[in-house]
């Protein structure tokens, strides 16, 4: 079975599993605070770093 390209989104409150997605946007206040893959987050070191440090 071929794989087609899909969107999905999910809310995640174990952060653990947004290692295997290719795209995190992270929401604070209901806003856009950050975008990218979870390597790309943590090297900015800033929310989903913080985060990520917390679980």
């Amino acid at each position: 079975m071929a794989l087609s390209s899909k969107t999905i989104i999910f809310i995640a409150h174990r952060l653990s599993i947004a290692r295997i997605t290719n795209n995190i946007t992270v929401i604070d206040n209901g806003k856009i605070v950050e975008q990218g893959s979870h390597e790309e987050l943590l090297k900015n070191k800033s929310l989903y770093f913080k985060l990520m440090q917390t679980q």
